[in-house]
């Protein structure tokens, strides 16, 4: 860290990160279970119910660029802090609302302050924690955090539904909210505001152009590839990242996204790699465990139980790949993650109504687990590496978009892939997610060989 900062303030400074990953994750999954309650108190209509979800995703995933610049010229004390305003504060609306509207309306201020603090989260780590060790110790634990969000997501949504109401599934957020800003407060140096002119064009092109191709890859699955509803704003969505790319490399003075950055090695092959890691995760996390309930019968809850044991291997290899990272390097630590999704995914696709649990599920997803905690914290800290210190947010950004971009597409198509709820349907998912690990291995000899000795501080 920089400076003679004292353990327990490194230690607040990880914690407040982790936590803020935690959350965002969370609030990705947790409605899930409560959607029934909230379309009977609310009276959403079944078309109307899907916003709930997918207001959040769309701009999360559509602002995290745009979060990443502001870190870079607000700093990640001011960055996070908004972003655990606009949290906090949705998240109160959406647990009060008395109307499908508000909460729709919540769920989207919800999904930008997301997108502000994901990247401010990392850029927090790379500011922060510059010796290598360090820093990958502390990518290690920020990556098993989101992991964990994910998986308590079903859990605690359905634990709140149950107990209490589904209006706390947002209004827990609360309480944890102001705790997390009072850290950010009392832990992260103020920084001075960087007089550049923030790239309003640039912005606006790259969060629509992200935003319209989300929604039209997450209507495929259902409407058809080739339906207006679909190929409109897919099509809409590629030209407009067209226009923000020339507008990024011949009209903006200080672009939102700096190109020269994609011509570092790591972040531009680590990013590549990310988009692949999430379709991946995607197969893992959402696709085993509906097809415990779709082929082997389980309930949600217990098939939220039985991703445990997987949750758990990631959580502890992920804090091995971080002591390994600085000795191995990150292109060896994916060729063995990858190695591990192949086998992992394979055994599943064997696994059929007759196979039981301990043989034919416990067993592939302890693999991909324990692949996904090789991979996901070596690929952030390579993806990350070697850019300048100036521009830690924005390259948090990209990373942190170019996950959810994997994650979204990889989920219509692999959706689109299973055409059903089949054992076979299944098979032909964890098939093709046993093909994506072969790729990930492939595309990560691109990679530098060792990991970088921190990060640069000239442009």
């Amino acid at each position: 860290m920089p400076g003679a900062g004292s353990a327990r303030l490194a230690w607040m400074i990880l914690v407040l990160a982790c936590a803020c990953q935690f959350m965002v994750i969370l609030d990705s999954s947790i409605v899930n279970v409560a959607l029934p309650s909230i379309a009977r108190d609310l009276r959403f209509s079944p078309t109307g119910l899907a916003w709930v979800v997918d207001g959040y995703l769309l701009t999360f995933a559509g602002f995290m660029l745009l979060g990443g610049r502001a870190a870079d010229l607000f700093g990640p004390r001011r960055t996070l802090g908004a972003g655990l305003v606009l949290f906090s504060a949705a998240s109160l609306a959406g647990g009060l609302a008395a109307g499908a509207e508000v909460l729709v309306a919540a769920r989207i201020v919800q999904g930008v302050g997301a997108a502000l603090m994901a990247p401010a989260t990392l850029a927090v780590i790379t500011t922060y924690f510059t010796e290598p060790r360090a820093r990958a110790r502390a990518f290690g634990a920020w990556s098993a955090s989101g992991g964990v969000g994910g998986l308590a997501g079903a859990l605690a949504g359905g634990a709140l539904t149950t107990g209490l109401s589904w209006r706390w599934v947002f209004l827990i957020n609360v309480p944890i909210g102001a705790a997390l800003i009072a850290v950010a407060l009392v832990a992260l140096a103020r920084t001075a505001v960087r007089r550049e002119p923030l790239d309003l064009l640039g912005a606006a092109l790259g969060t629509a152009g992200l935003a319209a191709l989300i929604y039209g890859v997450m209507r495929g699955g259902g409407n058809g590839w080739t339906s207006a509803a679909v190929a409109g704003p897919i099509a809409g969505g590629l030209v407009l990242l067209a226009l923000f790319v020339a507008v990024e490399a011949r009209v903006a003075k200080q672009p939102i996204v700096p190109l020269r950055l994609l011509r570092i090695r790591g972040v531009a092959a680590g990013s590549a790699l990310l988009v692949l890691f999430g379709a991946i995760a995607i197969a893992m996390w959402y696709f085993s465990a509906v097809f415990l309930q779709d082929v082997l019968g389980y309930s949600a809850l217990a098939a939220g139980l039985g991703q445990t044991p997987a949750a758990v291997a990631f959580l502890l290899v992920a804090r091995w790949a971080a002591a390994l990272l600085p000795r191995v390097g990150a292109r060896g630590l994916v060729v063995a993650g990858s190695g591990l999704f192949v086998a992992g995914f394979g055994w599943l696709a064997w696994a059929d109504a007759g196979s039981g649990y301990t043989a034919a599920v416990l067993g592939p997803t302890l693999l991909v687990g324990a692949g996904i905690g090789l991979v996901f914290p070596t690929l952030m800290a390579a993806a990350t590496a070697g850019a300048p210190e100036r521009d830690a947010g924005v390259v948090g950004g990209i990373a942190a978009t170019a996950q959810q971009v994997g994650g979204s597409v990889g989920l219509a198509a692999l959706a689109t892939a299973a055409g059903g709820s089949s054992a076979a349907a299944y098979d032909r998912v964890f098939l093709i997610a046993a093909g994506l690990g072969a790729a990930v291995a492939a595309v990560s000899l691109l990679l530098p060989s060792q990991p970088a000795n921190g990060r640069r501080r000239d442009r």
